[in-house]
């Protein structure tokens, strides 16, 4: 399987950041997988089940997944899409579901909100490659 040129700098660099953040959060330290584990309960309380550390594991083993998805080529566009799209998801629900991340009654972010609406992006990425052949 090839995967088109057009297709390469959006995968690669997609692929790369996740990788890479993936791999920054495998031994992240207690405060910071604290840190993140609030942030994701905030929006989705059911992960409140998980320890900090198993929810950071978690995290941080998707993140690996979907950068190598990305990253290697004989992985399909539909599955690397689904997988990004996925994730992407779930990013751009926890923005929605923070009332401190947007502006009251909409979609706009704040201040604070701003790192996390890019998501947006990845979402449409992901959707963009799952519909590639």
């Amino acid at each position: 399987m090839k995967i088109p040129w057009r297709e390469l700098p959006a995968r690669a660099a997609i692929g790369a950041h996740f990788l890479h953040s993936g791999l920054g959060k495998w031994d992240a330290t207690e405060e910071r997988a604290q840190g993140l584990h609030a942030m994701a309960t905030g929006a989705y309380p059911f992960l409140g089940q998980l320890s900090a550390e198993q929810f950071t594991k978690a995290l941080s083993a998707a993140e690996i997944g979907i950068g190598a998805a990305l990253l290697l080529p004989f992985v399909r566009n539909r599955l690397a899409g689904a997988a990004l799209s996925g994730f992407a998801a779930g990013l751009v629900g926890m923005y929605l579901r923070t009332p401190t991340l947007h502006k009251p009654g909409s979609f706009w972010p704040t201040p604070a909100g701003i790192a996390i609406a890019k998501d947006v992006w990845l979402l449409g990425t992901g959707v963009t490659l799952m519909c590639e052949k």
